[in-house]
């Protein structure tokens, strides 16, 4: 049976990509938006709307949440995946990101809630049908800033990391359930609307210090989301893959 894959921030920049790579290869897609329901409905109309939806949601609300996942399970029958991919008010920006002397706990907060309160919402509420069943799969997007902060922007990778303890703990305790937790970390991503402001210096100083000499692309993290939402993937949970020409290595 076809796979339902329900991506949050799925209308711009990375999740965009992870939307198109998962309709391509025959998925059937939720593309959640925040703000740009011409992005999405463009999306789901290249898709085609037999196997495509966008929905609207904050993925910081419970309640929106829970009435995504409502309508997108009444549209498809159910979701088997779940791709917490959606970016809260942030930038690359290197010239703007504030030292840390400067930094309030309420910039922290923001993507504390943007990335893990978010993950959360996702989680919890799809994870009863995921129980019912037995099966289930939810993908993080995280970074290997945490690893190797090449510009230290001290809340984005804060909140990312521990992106990474919260998948391990669900792929521990729910994997009786035959339900998967995985994160994919890609390197900086060029480019995306998130990254459109990070300058060609940086850019290069990352190429020239992976084993590839390139700098890793949206469609290079869409590949191994795509892949973990497959069938093949099956027997991998707890695990962090990172994509991001070698520049990082675990």
């Amino acid at each position: 049976m076809t796979r339902v894959v329900l991506v949050t921030g799925g209308s711009q920049g990375l999740g965009a990509s992870i939307v198109k790579t998962l309709g391509e290869k025959g998925f059937r897609v939720v593309v959640n938006y925040f703000k740009s329901k011409d992005a999405a409905e463009q999306l789901v109309s290249e898709i085609g709307r037999e196997n495509a939806i966008a929905i609207q949601a904050d993925v910081t609300n419970r309640k929106e949440v829970d009435e995504m996942v409502e309508k997108a399970t009444q549209y498809f029958g159910q979701i088997d995946v779940v791709v917490n991919n959606a970016l809260v008010d942030f930038k690359f920006d290197p010239d703007k990101q504030k030292p840390f002397t400067e930094l309030t706990w309420d910039d922290y907060q923001k993507q504390l809630d943007g990335t893990l309160k978010a993950a959360f919402n996702i989680a919890q509420s799809a994870m009863p049908q995921f129980i019912e069943r037995k099966d289930g799969s939810i993908i993080s997007i995280g970074t290997n800033l945490y690893q190797n902060p090449v510009v230290p922007y001290h809340e984005y990778t804060t909140a990312k990391a521990g992106l990474i303890g919260f998948t391990r703990n669900i792929a521990s305790e729910l994997g009786q359930y035959g339900i998967r937790a995985n994160v994919v970390s890609g390197g900086l991503l060029k480019t995306t609307n998130a990254s459109a402001v990070t300058t060609p210096e940086v850019f290069d100083l990352i190429a020239q210090s992976t084993p590839l000499k390139k700098v890793t692309t949206p469609q290079d993290v869409a590949n191994m989301v795509a892949y973990l939402c497959s069938e093949d993937a099956n027997g991998i949970t707890g695990q962090n893959f990172t994509v991001d020409g070698g520049l990082t290595m675990n």
